[in-house]
């Protein structure tokens, strides 16, 4: 555990729990891409959500301020709100975007005829893709850091 008493009011930060959820973040990133070399463009879309996903709580976590839910825009709202950082619109932006894909990408019921796979095209995965990596970065960067602070 880095201790950093004093880091924009932290009282530590938990490396181990944070690299955990970027653990599952980057793994998740992994099969999204190989989803999307499959064909399986719904569920690329889906992943990149989720690897970003991982990624904004590895960061909650790693603070010590963990938090529910699966709304990419909240949890973002949520670390400016603790870390008092203004995050850069490209990222605000991927997880805006990303956050539409949590249910279409999944359930037949989100269209009014067909299934989700017939929805979803290989430019959508790519763009989705690099949203999620647009993320991932910024986290990494943030912890970055306060890892630095913390010292």
């Amino acid at each position: 555990m880095n201790t950093g008493v004093g880091v924009l009011g932290l009282v530590f930060l938990d490396a181990q729990e944070y690299e955990r959820w970027m653990k599952s973040a980057y793994k998740t990133l992994e099969s999204a891409r190989r989803d999307r070399e499959n064909g399986f463009y719904n569920w690329a879309c889906f992943k990149s959500h989720q690897a970003s996903e991982k990624a904004l709580k590895a960061l909650l976590w790693g603070i010590g301020r963990p938090r529910p839910g699966h709304a990419l825009v909240h949890l973002l709202l949520q670390l400016e709100k603790e870390l008092g950082v203004e995050t850069p619109v490209s990222v605000k932006q991927a997880c805006a975007t990303l956050d539409k894909y949590y249910i279409p990408t999944r359930y037949p019921d989100a269209w009014v005829e067909g299934s989700p796979e017939d929805y979803f095209t290989e430019a959508d995965a790519d763009d989705a893709l690099e949203k999620a990596l647009v993320i991932v970065k910024w986290v990494e960067g943030v912890w970055r850091e306060l890892s630095r602070r913390g010292e």
